[in-house]
């Protein structure tokens, strides 16, 4: 496993590194969070620019966690460097969401199999047609079966990641129609990159707001700290990741 220091990666403890899943929160208070509640012995090893990345152990298994910003650029960066340069294989991003399907409500979580987008990020490939980002099918099959076994309200489809937050169109009813369950902003460039260098990743979301009428909404603190039941199906996921084959990025 490489160690070396890439622009926005330091790693602060070279022998204990980074585990072959990160559970990436877009907030770091998130991935702090889940470092001091979730993980043994969690110790800091990345604290560039204030993305601090933590890695402890969970059921015996090394598990890591480290926030990826807010944005398909930030989390593209983030994920395309810990996959490339620090032995990495399973990325699984516990995010927020916003609902568009009238059939999800606030503290719902969904699993995005696949990740519409507005975004330009796939035209770095040079294709002459367009990518569909899709999650790794073992990580998926894996999450479902355990969230099924903890009896949680989970849905699974189409998330739309989106590269504008404020968005000055109907975006909620025409997404609603094509289907998509959850709106986000990060999803399509993790699948993205992982399709890319052919390694696995998951988006599981928790749905902290509506985005049609009655527009509820959950406070930071709530997004920060009481996700645990998102938390403890992507860590479970993550020790039967474990087991999976080691895999070797593509150039």
């Amino acid at each position: 496993m490489s160690t070396i220091k890439t622009p926005h990666i330091n790693l602060l403890n070279e022998e204990l590194g980074f585990a072959k899943t990160v559970l990436m929160p877009g907030d770091p208070l998130r991935a702090k969070f889940i470092a001091d509640n979730f993980l043994e012995n969690a110790t800091l090893v990345n604290n560039v620019r204030g993305v601090n990345g933590y890695t402890g152990y969970y059921n015996g298994v090394k598990v890591s966690v480290m926030a990826s910003g807010m944005g398909m650029p930030s989390i593209g960066i983030y994920s395309f460097e810990l996959y490339k340069h620090f032995g990495v294989q399973n990325i699984i991003r516990v995010g927020s969401a916003g609902a568009i399907s009238k059939n999800v409500n606030v503290r719902d979580i969904v699993i995005g199999m696949g990740a519409c987008t507005n975004s330009n990020f796939a035209s770095q490939y040079g294709l002459n047609g367009y990518i569909a980002p899709i999650c790794d099918y073992d990580a998926l099959s894996i999450s479902k079966s355990i969230a099924d076994s903890m009896n949680l309200n989970v849905h699974v489809g189409n998330l739309y990641s989106s590269d504008t937050f404020y968005d000055d169109t109907n975006m909620a009813y025409s997404w609603d129609k094509i289907g998509c369950l959850a709106v986000e902003m990060e999803s399509a460039a993790l699948y993205l990159t992982a399709q890319r260098l052919g390694m696995r990743a998951l988006t599981i979301c928790t749905i902290s707001d509506l985005v049609y009428p009655p527009f509820d909404s959950l406070s930071a603190t709530d997004r920060e700290q009481t996700f645990t039941q998102m938390m403890k199906l992507a860590l479970d996921t993550a020790v039967k990741l474990e087991n999976l084959p080691i895999i070797t990025p593509k150039d």
